[in-house]
């Protein structure tokens, strides 16, 4: 997370107390799952000026190598009956959107769906909306811009076409305990997020993350992060990408 500065807001400087900064943590924490450290104090003030207290930085096609995974080993060897995949930690959209793009251009003949989740409301909305800055169209590989990627005229914004978002869903979840009703995924991404939690509260989450997860499913976690000794139903198959124990 990146620490803000405190400045002025609203005509004021809003400062917190130690035990204001404590109860804001406590209350992060046990909503979330996220541990902030007695040095965050200046990132809490900054966050309550904006209303938001998580990090949400992405971008599209982020981490490629693990894209290019599922593309080449994940996906054909694939059961064709229906594909699912979870963008557990999807902020407005640009992962599940780049698992989309992949999976419609690969040769994966069986029906298929991208479910993406957050925590942030706010975030969710610009996921669902699908609308995104032109520059950032750039991000996208080019062979799937010309056949996914929509220009919105004058408006310097881009979106998918109908056929792509049909295929990709958001919703509202906390990963310290996800919807019941979802059933199972063959490929679960779990990238950068886990970075923010404690111990007792990253082996929870992975714990559920475990128990979405078809048999030989994947947890695919950030190249920065490792499960290391989080659970032993999981097989390293190769850095950041892990597959459930059948």
């Amino acid at each position: 997370m990146r620490g803000l500065n405190e400045q002025a807001f609203n005509g004021q400087e809003l400062k917190l107390s130690h035990a204001e900064f404590t109860l804001f943590r406590d209350l992060l924490y046990s909503r979330t799952g996220i541990a902030l450290s007695d040095s965050k104090r200046s990132l809490i003030v900054g966050r309550l000026k904006i209303n938001l207290l998580t990090t949400n930085e992405t971008y599209f096609f982020r981490e490629e190598k693990h894209l290019n995974f599922l593309l080449e080993t994940i996906l054909p060897a694939a059961s064709k009956l229906n594909f699912r995949v979870w963008s557990a930690a999807s902020s407005s959209g640009e992962e599940a959107y780049s698992l989309a793009m992949i999976i419609a251009d690969s040769t994966y003949p069986g029906s298929w769906e991208v479910v993406g989740s957050d925590i942030s409301d706010a975030v969710l909305e610009k996921a669902r909306h699908a609308t995104y800055a032109l520059e950032n169209v750039e991000q996208i590989p080019e062979r799937y811009r010309k056949k996914y990627c929509l220009k919105e005229a004058n408006k310097g914004t881009f979106t998918f076409c109908q056929s792509l978002l049909s295929k990709v869903s958001f919703h509202r979840v906390n990963l310290m305990s996800p919807p019941t009703d979802w059933g199972k995924f063959d490929v679960i991404f779990l990238r950068n997020v886990l970075i923010y939690f404690d111990k007792n509260t990253k082996d929870r989450v992975v714990s559920t993350m475990v128990n979405k997860l078809k048999p030989n499913g994947y947890l695919i976690v950030g190249h920065a992060e490792s499960l290391a000794v989080a659970t032993e139903r999981l097989t390293v198959i190769r850095p950041s990408v892990y597959r459930l124990n059948s």
